[in-house]
């Protein structure tokens, strides 16, 4: 199984990096929808699409609106957009007004209220994050694989998601600040590097890549990875382009 990291910036894209999106091409699926979505029209290889949105923040929704021109000569069977409820309709209302979108994608809303089955044989399970107006986080487990996404959430050793992420194969995890900003983390809702690794240790994850990377920060390792080699070795910063099998 190959992911694509389309988009690893939080906030607001820079000259590196896109606003959140990843994608799992060879089951059509996309996890968020930021402005990497731009990405995703040479990678499409089903004739469906679920969209899970852990929020509706517009650095993780406007790519919503990129479907109609991304789409435009596929023959698509079905497109879902899978969310909390309350977030679905703010987002029918308001980012799909006629005053600021004047038609809509062809796709279905698709409020979560049980686990979605993939294609694939995969199975999408959601759990709730803190994060001012709140988040959820997925996890996806095949018979021979698993993945969890976890952004827009303030990473602590005790982390109550830690059960619904423990022994992933995969844990993508947000980290916007390096170590020393635990307050503004805490007050934005947002990550610092030591404690995403503690979560990555703490739950048995196999592997961990970091997404949702402050856009101010345009270095290679704006964390200084080296200082959590001993708490979870297997770390890596995401970066768009990128493609992690697993």
């Amino acid at each position: 199984m190959r992911l694509h990291l389309l988009g690893t910036a939080g906030y607001h894209p820079n000259e590196f990096r896109d606003t959140p999106c990843l994608m799992l091409p060879e089951c059509g699926v996309l996890l968020d929808a930021g402005t990497g979505m731009h990405r995703m029209r040479q990678l499409v290889q089903t004739r469906s699409l679920d969209i899970f949105l852990t929020h509706a923040h517009l650095d993780h929704v406007v790519g919503l609106t990129y479907l109609t021109g991304l789409l435009y000569d596929r023959d698509m069977d079905r497109i879902r957009v899978h969310g909390e409820a309350e977030k679905l309709r703010a987002l029918d209302e308001h980012l799909f007004s006629a005053f600021l979108f004047p038609v809509r994608p062809p796709f279905a809303w698709c409020p979560l209220t049980a686990p979605v089955s993939l294609p694939d044989g995969g199975l999408v399970r959601w759990f709730p994050l803190q994060h001012p107006g709140g988040a959820v986080g997925y996890r996806i487990d095949w018979p021979d694989r698993s993945l969890a996404y976890v952004t827009d959430a303030t990473a602590t050793p005790d982390a109550v998601y830690l059960d619904a992420i423990r022994n992933v194969d995969l844990l993508v995890h947000e980290c916007f600040f390096p170590d020393g900003w635990e307050q503004r983390a805490e007050l934005t809702g947002h990550s610092c590097l030591t404690p995403v690794a503690h979560v990555a240790r703490q739950s048995g994850a196999r592997r961990l890549v970091l997404v949702h990377i402050n856009p101010l920060a345009s270095q290679p390792d704006p964390f200084g990875l080296e200082a959590v080699r001993e708490i979870f070795a297997p770390t890596q910063i995401g970066r768009d382009g990128m493609v992690v099998e697993f």
